[in-house]
């Protein structure tokens, strides 16, 4: 398989590609399922993206809706892909379902856009603020120390895609709450608010801070969007929010566009960058000294 290709995506891609095949044929799930001898449950986790899709059974699939070279051999290739495991599946016990396969589409997203006023996004973090992170969050629920393990592991290992050729775009805007909200020592702070600084030289990393001082336009949750595609081909955009028990994510283009404008009016009303890095140096040296 080729870097930076998700089989994640691959599934989700393939998926949409059947229930457009599917519909082209003018056929209903329930008369696929009955002309291959499926149950109708198995043909919507295959449209779905919920359940291994085997490219002896996509093949069915596709001498059902009669499709022909090239475009059949791209979608038994993209079959063959979907089977992979991505690096993510390796620590599904360490994250719920749906964030792990959120992660999975980040493997491939061309651009990711955040909003934080909570804690640093986990594409910026040090290890030490993870740490801090997961050993706050235990108050509630206690977490075994291979499984944290594990969790940082993962969330380290995301951070490559900011390195990667070509690199994620990335751009995030953090409240200043964020950067004066103490997790673990203040060296833990100081180390945290250095990475910022560090991490924004990087040409694909825009940090923008929401200063405390003036009116926050929008009263929002924090949220995270991906861009998953590429002139070939492209997924809706996906946006998700964690919220304490749960990771909520749609993909509706009525709700990613109303993300995509709060998120513009919100980096609008934050300070330019290089205003933001001057700040986060100003907070490392009067506050976390």
């Amino acid at each position: 398989m080729p870097p930076f290709v998700s089989p994640t995506v691959r599934r989700r891609r393939l998926a949409a590609e059947l229930r457009r095949l599917r519909d082209r044929a003018h056929l209903t799930g329930d008369e696929v399922a009955t002309r291959l001898g499926w149950s109708p449950s198995k043909v919507s986790r295959y449209e779905l993206a919920r359940g291994g899709l085997k490219p002896i059974e996509v093949r069915r699939l596709l001498d059902l809706y009669a499709v022909e070279e090239p475009r059949r051999g791209e979608l038994l290739a993209l079959a063959r892909e979907a089977t992979d495991k991505g690096w993510w599946d390796e620590y599904s016990d360490a994250f719920a379902e749906e964030y792990i396969a959120l992660i999975g589409m980040e493997a491939e997203a061309s651009a990711e856009w955040g909003w934080h006023l909570d804690v640093v996004p986990g594409l910026l973090q040090t290890e030490s603020y993870m740490r801090a992170n997961i050993d706050q969050l235990n108050a509630l629920e206690p977490t075994p120390p291979s499984k944290i393990d594990r969790s940082v592991a993962v969330r380290l290992r995301r951070q490559r895609i900011l390195r990667r050729d070509p690199p994620l775009q990335y751009a995030v805007v953090l409240d200043e709450a964020v950067l004066r909200r103490q997790l673990g020592q203040a060296s833990v702070m100081r180390e945290q608010l250095a990475h910022l600084i560090e991490i924004t030289a990087l040409p694909n990393v825009s940090l923008r801070v929401m200063p405390l001082a003036g009116a926050n336009p929008i009263v929002m949750n924090s949220f995270d969007m991906l861009r998953i595609g590429s002139e070939e081909t492209t997924m809706p955009d996906v946006v998700w929010t964690e919220l304490l028990t749960a990771t909520l994510h749609f993909e509706g283009e009525a709700d990613t566009f109303r993300y995509h404008l709060l998120f513009e009016t919100l980096s609008a009303s934050a300070m330019p960058p290089a205003e933001s890095v001057e700040l986060i140096d100003q907070i490392m040296a009067q506050v976390w000294t």
